[in-house]
């Protein structure tokens, strides 16, 4: 089975050649939409921890794209309980929305103090007249977000709580690492609670207690304190049960929404 460090390594070198700040993350302005974007945005809007963005069934009328901080796409069934479609990390589309007024059919809630980059939707025949590739690089966003979302359809219908779990740690890591200098070794900030977890992989805060408990008993990998752990990148490929070359494709989808040098990590 191929290393999952050297998936995570087999990163291009200007993307692991930024400084870091804050909480271990630097702004991606390497993403398409953020770095063709800047002089079409409006005053970029700050987002405390906790508070949602947006929720399903407001109106929108911008595209919306996450500068810093990491925030969640979710969705509320009717007895209030939440399932995160998505944790969105600096450099993602939180929302595009193509026509004026269109529904939220998700909702988006910040993890962390982050902040948001609005594009109004007035602003775009001029952002499209002056940058035509911007329709392309939109098109390979949703297209890596239906990749993603049906990777988490398929882990939800058939994976083990155990793989779940192992799947979403080796993903957050791969796609993670993407924004930090190579020598930081297998550890990453991760600010997620084991309910967060839970919520991401429809399993019980008990099931996931339980599923992070065997993986640091057994060597594997280890939550602490809004830290992410990789004790064993073998075994968590091998208990994930993903294809190494999946784990790649999220290397090399992310490193396609890039636009400019200029603007690369």
């Amino acid at each position: 089975m191929l290393n999952s460090m050297r998936v995570a390594r087999n990163i291009p070198h200007h993307r692991q050649a930024s400084p870091l700040h804050g909480d271990g993350f630097d702004t991606d302005h390497g993403a398409c939409v953020s770095c063709a974007a800047d002089r079409y945005r409006s005053a970029d809007r700050q987002i405390k921890a906790g508070c949602d963005l947006f929720r399903a069934g407001e109106r929108g009328d911008a595209i919306y794209s996450l500068v810093n901080g990491w925030v969640a796409l979710y969705n509320l069934v009717a007895d209030g309980r939440r399932q995160i479609l998505q944790f969105a990390l600096p450099g993602a589309v939180l929302a595009f929305m193509p026509a004026p007024g269109a529904v939220m059919t998700y909702s988006a809630q910040a993890l962390t103090d982050a902040i948001i980059g609005i594009i109004p939707h007035e602003n775009l025949g001029r952002l499209s007249r002056d940058n035509p590739e911007i329709g392309i690089q939109l098109a390979s966003v949703i297209s890596q977000d239906r990749s993603f979302a049906y990777d988490h359809l398929s882990s939800m219908g058939r994976r083990s709580a155990r793989e779940r779990v192992a799947y979403l740690l080796l993903e957050l890591f791969v796609r993670s690492r993407l924004r930090w200098p190579g020598h930081r070794g297998e550890e990453m900030y991760l600010p997620l609670t084991q309910e967060h977890i839970g919520d991401a992989t429809g399993l019980t805060n008990v099931h996931v207690n339980r599923v992070l408990r065997d993986l640091r008993k057994e060597g594997i990998a280890e939550c602490h304190y809004r830290r992410l752990r990789i004790l064993n990148p073998d075994r968590l490929v091998d208990v994930a049960g993903i294809d190494p070359h999946v784990a790649l494709s999220w290397i090399n989808n992310d490193s396609s929404n890039e636009v400019g040098a200029p603007y690369s990590q």
